[in-house]
């Protein structure tokens, strides 16, 4: 089947803020952008009752039509409109509290109007506030459909939306993009009437159906969306491996050493996974993986046992990391492990001297450096690689997807394995957030994904109480104790000033109580705002266990190892996102002691943040953690994709939609297979100009 380019949305004489310029800023620039602008919900205008019987409809919108008996501005006790209107079973007020001064010359007494809202029994009768409203003439006929109500955007109205979208369904291209054979496999309904049922539902139709997106011409949408989604994804996967990078193939002396020198023995989860990498980097084409672990699972030591294969294939590698803390915690556990067997590992951040920085690149440039770690100061322009053959990304999805793709294409520059053809690194993406699999199979369907599932031995399981804020002092003693034993203690703040409408206890506030109330302890405080040295300092002072109580914001979410401290109390729990909550939860139980966290909530709370805590209680299990998450959050939220380019699903919803995931992603590997015409020609109608923002 051929691709069809779409028409673009007609365009209307030049004059200021036209219709089409406010179309295109709700992203509605072809004809197809408007018909798959679909409802949010529908009203019934199909039915008209008597002004009487709408009075026994509290509660609920109906439809009146009677002829205007009076209309005035009335300025007590406020001004308003107040237009009064009759039928032959009784009168009923309209009350319009904002309007323009033409709608007074709409009401002349005599006109008859047609208005629909919800009526309520005001102290002159009833009345409706600010109804929907026509103007028309005796007789005029009802809709035969129900009126659809389109998202729109500021200044845009109902009936110019409506006027657009029912042109714009005259000039498309209706040509299903999916066979015969196709729809009656998947029990979907063809492509122009699910579209046009959407649009104009008749009055018979299952209104519930409609409203929670059930019906047949709904996951007709969800379906067409979420193989577009798939296709895009797979065709990324296909183009990357046709673009080629360096193999990796050696595992040499570097990785037997480092293997030999690590005073553990990995897990057998963590095996898995490094024979899964190790594989992908013997590969022709760029390996694009992403490596799932739950706090603490140890995918650091993997990372570098990667690394370590780069660098005996006789090339470089990168590992980035999206805080200094977190990029430090990697510098000094990989340094550690890799400079005592030769191996030159360097350190680039954006607060280095100017002088460090220069020497730094002039080390990755010749190749001297054939580690590097580092926050997003590595790619920056002036950094260059000699032979860049492998790129980490720790905590991917707080990087912008600018930020990932220039730190891949930072291989591009050496093309000397291939012949002259540009080359990609293979790329290792890293989550400590595990992402629930039917999350991974729509959004990450172009890469492969291994999980790190079980937690090396040794870890203790952290315990976790739910405790009301105005239980601080019990809590100020159990952390006194703790320190006496010789424990060491986080106490997590949100923020770190007062702020006028968040009232939170801030980090300065607890640092002083605590310091106060704790004078035999050493009380330190460390967050965002510190300059990176002094940051580190104190970090540095509580790893070696001379601060006891560390205060701090969520700056330690990530990255911070310290096998001693064992209790960690979160000030406000209430305000954090599940993720960010066992991420923090992650900070303790790293050594051999009894570990506790004590999430501290100022009552009362609302249901989400009720939920969340006792998620919290329930379970350690990340996966689980992660799939509630999902469900109080969405996707979108979940996976921080304002930010890191994810294109969002418009219809279809990963919690109730499960189901057809797997039978889109058979559908696109259906097409892909046997019909690459019509591939193009559905991407073309789904995504148009958005496919890009998928393939990185």
């Amino acid at each position: 089947m051929p691709a069809t380019k779409q028409k673009p949305a007609k365009s209307a004489p030049s004059r200021p803020n036209r219709t089409e310029d406010k179309l295109a800023r709700l992203g509605l620039r072809s004809d197809m952008d408007l018909v798959l602008h679909l409802p949010m919900r529908y009203e019934d205008e199909t039915e008209v009752v008597p002004i009487r019987a709408a009075g026994f409809m509290t509660g609920h919108p109906a439809q009146v039509e009677g002829v205007v008996t009076a209309c005035e501005v009335q300025f007590r006790p406020r001004r308003q409109l107040v237009v009064t209107m009759e039928d032959a079973s009784g009168q009923l007020v309209m009350r319009f509290l904002n309007f323009y001064g033409s709608q007074t010359k709409q009401f002349t007494v005599g006109n008859r109007v047609r208005a629909r809202g919800e009526v309520r029994h005001g102290f002159f009768g009833d009345e409706m506030v600010h109804p929907a409203y026509k103007i028309i003439v005796e007789g005029a006929p009802l809709p035969t459909v129900l009126t659809p109500v389109y998202p729109a955007g500021e200044g845009l109205s109902q009936a110019a939306l409506r006027k657009a979208i029912a042109e714009a369904m005259t000039r498309v291209d209706w040509t299903d993009t999916l066979s015969p054979p196709l729809l009656a496999r998947f029990d979907l309904m063809p492509f122009e009437p699910a579209v046009r049922l959407l649009h104009n539902p008749p009055p018979e139709i299952d209104e519930n159906a409609l409203e929670d997106r059930s019906h047949p011409a709904w996951l007709r949408m969800k379906f067409d969306e979420l193989v577009a989604q798939q296709l895009s994804l797979k065709r990324a996967q296909v183009a990357r491996r046709a673009r080629g990078a360096a193999p990796l193939p050696v595992i040499g002396a570097l990785s037997n050493a480092f293997m030999k020198t690590l005073p553990f023995s990995l897990t057998v989860a963590q095996q898995r996974v490094l024979d899964e990498i190790r594989a992908d980097l013997r590969a022709a084409y760029p390996m694009q993986r992403l490596l799932q672990g739950d706090v603490g699972s140890g995918k650091t030591v993997v990372a570098a046992l990667a690394a370590a294969q780069a660098i005996d294939s006789g090339y470089q590698a990168v590992l980035m990391a999206p805080t200094e803390i977190l990029a430090d915690q990697h510098f000094r556990k990989i340094a550690a492990w890799m400079e005592p067997l030769g191996i030159s590992v360097a350190w680039l951040t954006g607060s280095l001297r100017k002088k460090d920085k220069t020497e730094a690149q002039a080390r990755i440039e010749s190749g001297q450096a054939q580690l590097v770690i580092g926050t997003h100061a590595v790619i920056q322009d002036a950094v260059q690689f000699a032979q860049l053959g492998l790129v980490i990304v720790d905590e991917q999805h707080r990087f912008g997807v600018g930020q990932r793709l220039a730190l891949r294409n930072k291989g591009l520059a050496d093309s000397t394995a291939l012949e002259g053809s540009a080359s990609v690194p293979h790329q290792l993406m890293m989550s400590a957030t595990p992402i629930p699999r039917t999350l991974a199979m729509t959004y990450y369907a172009d890469l492969e994904v291994s999980v790190i599932d079980e937690l090396p031995p040794g870890r203790t399981p952290v315990v976790t109480r739910i405790i009301d804020q105005n239980r601080r002092e019990e809590v100020i003693e159990r952390v006194h104790a703790a320190a006496l034993e010789g424990r060491q203690v986080y106490w997590v703040c949100p923020l770190i000033e007062e702020s006028e409408t968040l009232q939170l206890q801030t980090a300065t506030d607890t640092h002083a109580t605590l310091a106060a109330a704790l004078p035999d302890l050493q009380v330190g405080l460390v967050h965002g705002r510190l300059k990176p040295a002094e940051k580190q300092d104190i970090m540095d002072a509580f790893t070696r266990g001379e601060i006891h109580v560390l205060v701090a914001t969520t700056v330690i979410e990530v990255g911070v190892d310290v096998p001693n401290a064992s209790l960690m109390v979160i000030e406000h729990a209430e305000r954090f996102g599940l993720s960010q909550l066992h991420q923090l939860r992650g900070r303790v139980g790293r050594g051999s002691a009894a570990s506790v966290c004590l999430l501290l909530y100022q009552s009362p709370l609302g249901p989400v943040a009720r939920q969340r805590l006792m998620t919290m209680r329930e379970t350690t299990d990340g996966f689980e953690i992660a799939r509630r998450d999902l469900e109080i959050r969405g996707p979108g939220e979940f996976l921080g994709a304002r930010q890191s380019g994810q294109a969002m699903l418009r219809f279809a919803d990963l919690e109730t939609d499960q189901w057809l995931v797997e039978k889109a992603r058979n559908a696109a590997e259906t097409l892909l297979r046997d019909d690459p015409a019509t591939v193009e020609a559905h991407l073309a109608r789904w995504l148009g100009m958005r496919e890009d923002y998928l393939r990185v």
